[in-house]
């Protein structure tokens, strides 16, 4: 998983190839640490065409501000630098895959 900080989240997701599904997340934040594993599991099974990586919003707010990011965990899906989806809260593997079904 790659972990991304104001300074590389341009170059590792606006630019990037593939789509990247971004966590912004928190230490203190206990879904965010439900969520891991699976976000896990999906860059093991598609990480061929889904780029996956975190972004610590406490440590990055002007990341958070500048996507409006509300709460944690909060995973944006961006495809050619835009955001194509965004999904609030810690969802099982398989609501999470639904909500991003066609989209990579």
């Amino acid at each position: 998983m790659i972990t991304l900080t104001a300074e590389n989240f341009d170059e590792l997701v606006l630019r990037a190839e593939r789509p990247v599904l971004v966590e912004f997340w928190a230490d203190w934040c206990p879904p965010c640490r439900m969520i891991a594993p699976i976000l896990e599991q999906i860059e093991a099974e598609y990480g061929d065409r889904l780029a996956v990586a975190k972004l610590n919003g406490d440590d990055h707010p002007e990341v958070v501000a500048r996507y409006g990011v509300m709460g944690f965990p909060t995973m944006n899906l961006y495809r050619e630098g835009e955001v194509v989806r965004q999904i609030v809260g810690a969802k099982s593997k398989r609501a999470l895959l639904a909500d991003l079904a066609g989209e990579f």
